[in-house]
């Protein structure tokens, strides 16, 4: 009997020294997340739960906030510049990001094979990425494409007659989506990541059996870097949606001709900080939330369809 309750009182030892060694563990553990769940709590939760209490309010940052329901959101899909803030930015995010994607792949091909001078040109690619949505290259663009910029100065070179490229309606978008991009590096460098994880045997198969160079691109290449086409698509997609810095300092925060490049974090802000509607802004904020959530659990469904791995596995 004492030996069987020494051997109890000494597991029972070792299982209170262990729980003291867990229990510092975690106080270790919840003392290094402290930072960053005081930034969530207050710098991202915090806002967000009051963004959403006054999209449902009639606030002008002064007075108190007055409760009005539903009645913002009404208004909203009654606003004619909402609804072309709305075109203008799918517009965007449709013709941009493929075309941005497709730039990435393309380059990112063809700097995967063995060349002179291939780093420099990687780095030269990823260079503007680099700049990302900076105000100083939004100013270099809108200098290029002014009626007396870069652009109609080499054209006129060519005797060919220039436009107001950035205070043309039809035009002033399209600046847009190519300064957008001409910023493909960041893309350009996951996929060639994801070219480097391609077996080189599948190549060397391909060549053995005849393959030419457009069946090994669709039916090898493509096909294995499609989880990559699937994580830079999702990427793009959310930074797209929010393009801001660009269509500000081009248009200079007026939207651009006919509300042309009238972008709909663009026309949030004029609506917050211009028109100090921010209720009115909050309530943008939320529909904008929901829209890019949707469209990404769409590309999320989709991807069983198309995004393949090497394993035969589905996301």
């Amino acid at each position: 009997m004492k030996g069987s309750e020494a051997l109890e009182t000494t597991t029972i030892k070792k299982k209170s020294k262990i729980n003291k060694e867990r229990r510092k563990q975690y106080i270790a553990a919840y003392v290094f997340l402290l930072p960053w769940l005081i930034g969530f709590l207050g710098l991202i939760l915090g806002p967000m739960i009051s963004s959403l209490y006054l999209s449902f309010t009639r606030f002008d940052l002064l007075s108190t906030p007055e409760w009005i329901g539903l009645a913002n959101f009404q208004e909203m899909f009654q606003d004619d510049r909402w609804i072309a803030s709305a075109k203008v930015t799918l517009t965007f995010v449709f013709v941009a990001v493929p075309t941005q994607l497709v730039a990435a792949l393309l380059v990112a091909v063809l700097l995967n094979k063995k060349m002179m001078g291939v780093g420099f040109y990687r780095t030269t690619y990823y260079l503007p990425s680099l700049l990302g949505g900076s105000v100083a290259i939004a100013i270099l663009w809108k200098n290029l494409f002014e009626i007396d910029g870069l652009i109609n100065q080499v054209l006129a070179f060519f005797n060919i007659q220039g436009q107001g490229w950035i205070s043309h309606p039809d035009y002033a978008l399209g600046t847009i989506i190519i300064l957008a991009t001409w910023q493909f590096g960041a893309s350009m460098v996951i996929f060639l990541a994801g070219l480097k994880q391609i077996p080189k045997e599948l190549y060397e198969a391909a060549a053995v059996d005849g393959g030419t160079k457009p069946q090994v691109f669709f039916r090898i290449t493509l096909p294995l870097l499609s989880p990559v086409i699937f994580f830079n698509l999702v990427i793009e997609l959310i930074k797209s949606i929010q393009v801001f810095t660009s269509a500000f300092i081009i248009s200079e925060g007026t939207g651009g001709p006919i509300n042309s490049t009238l972008f709909y974090t663009l026309y949030l802000y004029q609506k917050g900080f211009t028109q100090f509607e921010m209720g009115y802004a909050s309530a943008m904020a939320w529909i904008l939330v929901f829209v890019l959530g949707v469209m990404t659990l769409l590309i999320f469904f989709s991807s069983k369809y198309w995004v393949h791995y090497e394993d035969g596995g589905k996301l």
